[in-house]
């Protein structure tokens, strides 16, 4: 039998540690809290999206829900925009406070949904590959600088999401991180916003080109992986004809 390597080992003790703290809900309940937050999520994209009154609305509250669709995951909507358009009403000051709040609460789910499915046994491999164990151990040497920089920063944010989880980082390092970058990031944008006033139909514009770029990855992947089927699909039907 071999000895685990350093990074297994670090691994095997920080997820042995983060056992001991981790409330004992049944696998029932910690489903049901699951699939509850997926549902909140997905019912706020629907309303804000559904909804004209919430695209043009001022009001405090659109900002601070909009944060959960903007921030859940892999961002199915972007943040920027909308903080832009709110800028031209309100404090960059009031904006970043809202806007973080709705965010950090975001990111409390984040980290909740993604220690759910990092339990599950199809990720069993994945949490104990190398690839993951290296990228752990990379980032234990500076976490909180990490997130700080990828939370301040452009650079995406999605895969700290994960890897928080992967490290078993403490929620509430996390969220001062989130705290501590996003916020400042938000309100330059809203001061950005307020100086400039941008109209509304380049708001529009910059909202469609940043779902776009979003998306142009996942697109590509979808269509490679679609074109590799037709291809082996026609070697098979190839191969039965002969």
């Amino acid at each position: 039998m071999t000895a685990d390597n350093p990074e297994t080992a670090s691994y095997n003790q920080a997820e042995a540690e983060l056992t001991k703290f981790r409330p004992k809900l049944s696998p029932t309940w910690r489903t049901t809290i699951f699939v509850a937050e997926i549902l909140f999520v997905l019912v706020l994209f629907v309303w804000w999206f559904s909804s004209p009154t919430a695209q043009t609305s001022r009001s405090l509250w659109v900002l601070f829900f909009y944060c959960f669709p903007a921030e859940f995951i892999i961002a199915a909507v972007p943040h920027e925009p909308v903080l832009l358009f709110f800028a031209k009403f309100y404090s960059p000051l009031v904006i970043a406070l809202t806007s973080v709040a709705g965010t950090l609460l975001a990111e409390a789910l984040n980290y909740t949904a993604f220690n759910y499915v990092t339990d599950l046994r199809a990720f069993k491999k994945i949490k104990e590959g190398k690839t993951v164990q290296k990228t752990v151990a990379l980032f234990h040497r500076a976490p909180f600088l990490a997130l700080w920089v990828a939370g301040f920063t452009p650079i995406p944010f999605y895969p700290f999401r994960f890897l928080v989880v992967f490290a078993h980082y403490p929620l509430w390092k996390y969220l001062l991180a989130v705290f501590l970058s996003r916020g400042p990031r938000f309100f330059i944008l809203a001061e950005v916003g307020r100086l400039i006033k941008f109209p509304d139909y380049l708001l529009i514009t910059l909202f469609i080109i940043l779902i776009a770029v979003a998306n142009i990855p996942l697109l590509r992947r979808l269509y490679k992986n679609q074109r590799a089927k037709k291809q082996l699909d026609s070697k098979d039907s190839n191969l039965r004809s002969k």
